[in-house]
């Protein structure tokens, strides 16, 4: 039996425990997951610093480095979100529906764990506990296969994860790590029958390995090629402000803008205020030839641009004439993630949330919105951009199926 077929039969074996625990046992463990990091933060810390030497020494772009990097802080924020989750309902029994058929039989539709699930992500350790603790809470036991990049902070503090399940009464093996080589996560992706439901995070060339190979069933996330459009009808000083919330507040997340889009009517004075305040904050703008008539520092853009996840202080901007030139721009370019409009007409606004397909459209308010924790549900495993089960962020009730319970006292199909 290979290594990964065992992991993955271990963590079947643990899921039936999972899904027999109380909602009292799940949250004593994931209480114990968060006193555990907290207590054993410098282990975790100085595992990580070892992997930031070698990312550093690899030429590993400053912006991943930022992704992988835990300190003390960092740690107690992921002690911080299992806590979070331990407060939030239980979705596994919730009743999503319910009624009684015409021939007496009861029917109800109750959520379920999926049972096993497997998470293949990049550099950010942080999600090693985020998604231990999401799947643990909605019932399922998790094989978490993060990069070779993070392989010591992930080695860890999945150790930290599984002492603490077990010392709450759980299996260990709810929580488990997948080696990092290429032979192993293909083999991952090819266990139908003992893994779930597989779910890719990072990069685009990773979500697409994932989708493309995957015998296991997928859900997609996607990458961040998120807009800020700026209307005629804009409060510019606000749209300013949500601009370099945007793109600046953490530039390296995928809910972070990447594209600036503005009218025409308000292009220059808009243009005016905004160019400079980027340039000030270290942003490099790659704009369309109106832009960069309008700014001494702006790059001239490519096309490409106008369909990159920079994840860097970088951000392509165009002039649009219209509204609606704004959406067919949105509808080529973006990534289906967040896209924002500023704006002070209903108008407009009620127009761009109809015609915007995207995980998340936000008027008057920053992308960096688009997040599990800000909409309230806890940690999330990521941002779903496909259109089946799950979208957007996906907190604990995206992490469950359901079944039909039928009761009834004797009925017979005739």
């Amino acid at each position: 039996m290979s290594e990964i077929i065992e992991l993955a039969r271990r963590a079947r074996e643990a899921s039936y425990a999972l899904a027999d625990a109380s909602r009292a046992t799940k949250d004593a463990a994931l209480h114990a997951m968060a006193a555990a990091l907290r207590a054993n933060t410098d282990g975790i810390v100085a595992a990580n610093a070892k992997d930031v030497a070698a990312a550093r020494e690899g030429g590993m772009p400053e912006s991943t480095v930022d992704r992988l990097a835990l300190d003390p802080k960092r740690v107690d924020a992921m002690a911080a979100g299992l806590e979070q989750l331990a407060g939030l309902t239980d979705p596994v029994g919730e009743v999503v529906r319910g009624y009684t058929l015409p021939n007496g039989l009861e029917l109800r539709q109750v959520r379920v764990p999926f049972g096993v699930i497997g998470i293949i992500y990049e550099a950010r350790p942080n999600v090693t506990a985020d998604a231990a603790g999401i799947c643990l809470k909605s019932g399922n036991a998790v094989l978490l296969r993060g990069s070779s990049s993070a392989a010591a902070s992930n080695e860890a503090i999945i150790a930290v994860l599984r002492d603490a399940a077990e010392s709450a009464g759980l299996p260990a093996d709810v929580v488990q790590g997948v080696p990092t080589d290429r032979a192993a996560v293909k083999e991952l992706m090819q266990a139908r029958g003992l893994v779930d439901v597989l779910i890719p995070r990072g990069g685009a060339g990773l979500i697409q390995t994932v989708v493309s190979e995957s015998t296991v069933p997928v859900i997609e996330t996607g990458v961040g090629n998120c807009h800020v459009y700026v209307d005629a009808d804009a409060d510019l000083e606000l749209a300013l402000k949500i601009l370099l919330n945007s793109k600046t507040q953490r530039p390296s997340v995928c809910n972070a803008a990447e594209s600036l889009l503005v009218h025409s009517s308000i292009a220059d004075e808009f243009l005016a205020q905004a160019l400079p305040a980027l340039a000030e904050a270290g942003v490099t703008v790659h704009g369309d030839p109106t832009v960069v008539a309008a700014g001494k520092d702006v790059v001239a853009a490519t096309e490409e641009d106008f369909g990159i996840e920079y994840n860097s202080l970088d951000l392509s901007a165009a002039v649009v004439s219209s509204l609606e030139d704004a959406v067919q721009h949105i509808r080529r370019y973006s990534s289906g993630h967040t896209e924002a409009i500023i704006t002070r007409s209903q108008a407009s606004a009620r127009r761009f949330v109809q015609a915007v397909d995207s995980a998340a459209v936000v008027v008057n308010a920053s992308t960096r919105f688009t997040d599990g924790g800000e909409f309230g549900f806890g940690a999330e495993i990521g941002i779903s951009t496909q259109k089946l089960h799950a979208r957007g962020p996906m907190g604990l009730p995206e992490m469950t199926s359901t079944k039909y319970v039928v009761t009834g006292e004797g009925q017979l199909r005739s």
